[in-house]
């Protein structure tokens, strides 16, 4: 048993996973009588392929890796809470995240009885990774990485991830869900080098389709196969694996260009304003602002129509909003917003 397999629960292992006739059956036309469907054509009667083949070789082709190296999830929250069933026995193991970051880690630890250490990110969210490698001990399973991160908007120095990667004992999952918008790009080429290593990607950011919920996992071989045996049969449905088919021949490039000037845009233009105390430099498609009064802020631009998130209690980020950038014509309003507010217009 190589060190990885060592990681994995023993039933997991043992699993004997679900599997279907079309498993069996690999011919593209059939009288289909094993699955108890309607034999009446709407368009939606037969369940979809339960391995996603066509769209994962599709997206395998533009990510640059196998497809054996590819795993699609249902958003990238059910790879989340994959990573909990594959590798941590409840109320034995524990996992360590860095703080603040997204907020399902911590979620779906819970959920599945599992002890989350949280280390505070260092001076300007930088990554403590001393303090990461001393919170591990012989249950430690998992290690959670949001790079560029969410709410700080920053994207760890390379080097620093690799040699986390290589000290940590168990999985690092590195979630790279705004890569798109970060100059130092994606760790996803490697991944040959770094047997323990797990990519999150989405479709949700900067491809736009937060609405069909498509998450892709990248890793080791065999570490794909686990997922693959532990989630559920059919958790990709048709609709979604045929819109992102036909969304991926669109190109994204221009989208991200014109975010990443936005970006930009906003972040220079925020700082005139008397109540902004600091924009964080960001890696992603967001900026994380610290203000004066960020609960009267929040509140004047739900009032006014502007949902952003209000982050104010979380770790590191007292007197922060998160605020994603939008069309020109939204942070056009954003930004006309908030001069009302500090001429003393404020809606309540």
């Amino acid at each position: 048993m190589n060190k990885i397999e060592a990681l994995v629960r023993p039933n997991i292992r043992a699993l004997c996973p679900y599997s279907t006739a079309r498993d069996e059956y690999q011919g593209a036309l059939g009288i289909f009588l094993d699955a108890n469907e309607s034999p009446y054509p709407t368009g939606w009667n037969r369940y979809p392929d339960p391995h996603q083949k066509a769209l994962k070789a599709k997206l395998a082709a533009i990510k640059g890796v196998p497809a054996e190296c590819l795993f699609l999830g249902n958003g990238s929250d059910e790879a989340i809470d994959l990573m909990f069933r594959i590798f941590c026995t409840p109320g034995v193991d524990n996992a360590v995240a860095i703080d603040p970051s997204y907020g399902m880690y911590n979620v779906a630890a819970d959920i599945n009885d599992i002890e989350m250490r949280r280390i505070p990110l260092g001076a300007e969210f930088s990554l403590p990774a001393e303090e990461l490698l001393a919170a591990a001990d012989a249950h430690t399973k998992l290690l959670f990485l949001c790079s560029p991160n969410n709410p700080s908007g920053n994207a760890f120095p390379t080097e620093a991830l690799e040699s986390l990667i290589r000290r940590f004992p168990g999985i690092v999952v590195l979630d790279e869900a705004y890569a798109d918008f970060s100059a130092k790009g994606s760790l996803r080429g490697r991944l040959a080098e770094f047997p323990n290593l797990v990519i999150f990607q989405t479709l949700s950011k900067a491809y736009g389709l937060a609405g069909l919920r498509l998450g892709m996992a990248f890793a080791s071989p065999y570490i794909i196969r686990l997922m693959s045996m532990v989630k559920y049969p059919y958790n990709i449905n048709q609709s979604t694996q045929q819109l992102v088919s036909e969304a991926l021949d669109r190109p994204i490039d221009a989208q991200v260009a014109e975010i990443i000037a936005q970006r930009a845009r906003v972040a220079t233009a925020l700082p005139a304003f008397a109540f902004v105390r600091r924009v964080y430099p960001s890696d992603a498609n967001f900026l994380l602002v610290q203000v004066d009064d960020a609960d009267a802020l929040y509140a004047h631009l739900i009032a006014d129509g502007i949902i952003v998130r209000n982050r104010n209690r979380v770790t590191g980020c007292a007197g922060c909003l998160r605020i994603t950038i939008g069309l020109t014509s939204e942070n056009d309003r954003l930004l006309q917003s908030l001069q009302a507010y500090e001429k003393g217009d404020i809606h309540r």
